[in-house]
């Protein structure tokens, strides 16, 4: 039986005590983004795609964090902005948006 879905997209939704020197990628639109990427992806009519609130990605600095699988696509700094570009090339085509692409492996702060 083949997976359920070509493509599996996670958007951290974790949240962090106000003043936490690492962020969090809530208070950054994580949530919003998350809707956001799921009406897209229902807007362009695509099939196998499963859009995920996760917990940390451990990216909150660069965050709203996204990632993309198969590919393995890590992303950062995501917006509302960009979720037409991130569904229709990563998404529906499997190309790495390289403008918001996080370099690996990507700096963490202590908490």
């Amino acid at each position: 039986m083949p997976p359920p879905y070509t493509r599996h997209v996670f958007v951290c939704t974790n949240r962090r005590p106000d003043g936490s020197p690492r962020g969090c990628c809530a208070t950054k639109g994580g949530d919003e983004l998350r809707l956001a990427l799921k009406k897209e992806v229902d807007a362009q009519g695509l099939k196998g795609v499963r859009v995920n609130g996760a917990g940390c990605l451990d990216a909150c600095e660069q965050g709203a964090a996204v990632v993309v699988y198969p590919e393995g696509a890590w992303y950062g700094g995501v917006t509302l902005g960009d979720v037409k570009e991130l569904v229709e090339k990563q998404v529906g085509r499997g190309e790495v948006v390289e403008r918001l692409k996080l370099k690996l492996p990507f700096e963490r702060k202590k908490d």
